[in-house]
């Protein structure tokens, strides 16, 4: 018992006390609250993984609330888009919700607090209203709209909402403490006037609620026992509560508790929204879904899947303070993965011609190679050996160092799955390139057979595709898109001069015949090279694969160059 106690995190041993002292699992109930003005990130996972995680823990419902207060950001395809990562993820939310559900209750609450002293409407302009409110160090400047009349307040709140003001012109304010060393607390706005058409409630609204009017109420109103977000939103917790304390719902007798984590901040990465959608607009990326991008969808479209995303937030930890995590555990998270589910099949992505001047002419061989060695279910597949084939230009070279176990003139390596060969001479252009590599094979050492010739031993390895028999491809090698650990740190437009100019290169090559049944998303190991998975660019004529990522970690190699 006391084992399981320990393993607990922080946000679970807080749960925990809570059921021990008068919260029963059916108090329990979580929600994930994203704001649909852009596309999830990596970060969101962690946030999506964390409530989710919770509500199968418990077994307790978790909602899926968009808090969609602000229009002239939020758009429908931000809404499909999150719907799709959640569900890809792996997680099923009790109730789908929105906070314009309830704009009319917030609407109403807002009245009322109007009527009670609480709230007052504002029209000094956002400049003079930052500067009364003063710094955390000295008190602010009481509003001269503070003790306004409680009817010309409801009045003036009866045009904001039926659009007689220009926006900009009219805020509410709530009555809060323009002394408080928390500025959140100095009268903060509940609504502002906004123009702007709504993705669901259309022209019928002129004022939106902030963000913190309608978060913490929304929360309560759905009954969620526990508000978990992001550490940034530590310092809005008081007001969070306040605003709380100003409503009763009978039917809910507790109310929301605020709690916070560390940020999902990945090494490499950019988690602002406004800066992804600045790579977007400026095109330094094809779009939200690019698979260098930080987005859930990006890296799906990469050849991520759901469970190394998952496993990676697990092995990460829930901090109480800000920390950057090395993207090597995500790598590793989906190497892991790949490993173990990845068929293994032949590719060549710098390719140069190898004939083996012994081997028939017109013959084509059909030899069995595992689909995966990890999993003993896999089976297995014939893929075609014929005289011509191609291999990688880098496994070969005419005058070889003594520890270069790969092909050179006079030296002997196993083609994979296949026959020992020996390089005897090549061809080359008139700039002096390599074309064509000949080579003699041995017969009597064909893969897996039982002849003593096929049980000798030879330092090298390779990976190869018949040259007559095979499925042109187009490959997409993708690396980091940033060159410094925290892009997120620069400036708006300063985190531009960190983007990682070979973040992606094409080449083109050729792979075996089997890819042709390949599905967009389907993922193999090329073996020798990575993993690799077919993207959605792909057509009948041509196969696009997307590297993502290699074997093993080369990042840190490449850097000390």
């Amino acid at each position: 018992m006391e084992e399981e106690k320990k393993s607990l995190n922080f946000l679970e041993q807080i749960i925990e006390e809570d059921l021990a002292n008068g919260y029963t699992k059916e108090n329990l109930r979580f929600r994930f609250p994203p704001e649909p003005n852009g596309y999830l990130h990596i970060g969101h996972a962690k946030a999506i993984c964390i409530n989710f995680g919770l509500g199968e823990k418990y077994n307790s419902p978790v909602n899926l609330r968009f808090d969609d207060t602000n229009p002239a950001k939020e758009e429908q395809e931000f809404v499909d888009s999150i719907r799709e990562d959640v569900k890809w993820l792996g997680f099923n939310w009790a109730e789908e919700r929105f906070a314009s559900d309830y704009f009319q209750q917030l609407y109403d609450w807002a009245v009322q607090m109007i009527k009670d002293g609480k709230a007052y409407v504002e029209d000094q302009t956002s400049e003079q209203i930052n500067e009364q409110r003063k710094t955390p160090f000295e008190p602010g400047i009481e509003s001269p709209n503070r003790n306004r009349p409680v009817e010309e307040s409801l009045a003036l709140f009866e045009k904001m909402k039926n659009g007689e003001f220009p926006e900009g012109s009219h805020v509410l304010r709530a009555i809060g403490d323009m002394n408080s060393p928390n500025m959140n607390m100095r009268d903060p706005v509940m609504y502002r006037v906004l123009h702007k058409e709504h993705h669901r409630t259309g022209d019928k609204w002129k004022i939106y609620p902030m963000y913190d009017w309608a978060h913490g109420e929304s929360d309560y109103i759905e009954g969620i026992s526990h508000s978990l977000c992001s550490l940034e939103f530590e310092n809005h917790r008081p007001l969070y509560e306040w605003y709380l304390n100003q409503v009763e719902i009978p039917e809910h007798p507790l109310k929301p508790k605020q709690r916070e984590f560390a940020r999902g901040n990945v090494s490499y990465m950019i988690t602002s929204k406004r800066k992804l959608k600045l790579l977007v607009d400026e095109n330094i990326v094809t779009g939200w879904d690019d698979p260098r991008m930080p987005t859930i969808s990006g890296h799906r479209r990469r050849g991520y899947t759901p469970e190394s995303i998952r496993v990676f937030w697990d092995k990460a930890g829930v901090a109480k303070r800000d920390n950057l995590i090395d993207i090597s555990l995500l790598e590793f998270a989906i190497r892991d993965h790949l490993n173990k589910i990845a068929p293994r099949v032949m590719a060549v992505i710098d390719p140069v011609k190898l004939v083996i001047e012994n081997f028939p002419e017109g013959k084509t061989e059909m030899l069995p190679i595992e689909n995966n060695p990890e999993d003993e279910n896999a089976g297995e597949r014939e893929i075609p050996f014929t005289r011509e084939l191609y291999i990688e230009r880098d496994d070969f070279m005419e005058e070889a160092p003594k520890k270069f176990f790969r092909l050179s003139i006079g030296n002997e390596v196993r083609l994979k799955g296949a026959y020992i060969i020996k390089a005897t001479r090549v061809e080359k252009d008139a700039e002096g390139n390599i074309t064509t590599i000949f080579a003699e094979y041995d017969p009597d050492t064909k893969s897996g057979s039982d002849s003593e010739a096929a049980k000798r031993k030879v330092k090298g390895t390779l990976h190869w595709v018949s040259a007559t028999e095979n499925l042109p491809i187009e490959v997409r090698l993708y690396d980091r898109l940033f060159t410094v650990e925290s892009p997120d740190e620069a400036g708006d437009g300063d985190f531009l001069q960190f983007v990682n100019s070979d973040s992606m290169k094409i080449v083109h090559g050729f792979a075996e015949p089997s890819l042709k049944n390949a599905k967009v998303e389907d993922k193999f190991q090329f073996q020798r090279i990575g993993y690799f998975t077919l993207d959605k660019d792909s057509t009948a004529d041509n196969y696009v694969f997307n590297r993502t990522v290699g074997l093993r970690d080369t990042w840190a190699k490449e850097q000390k160059k």
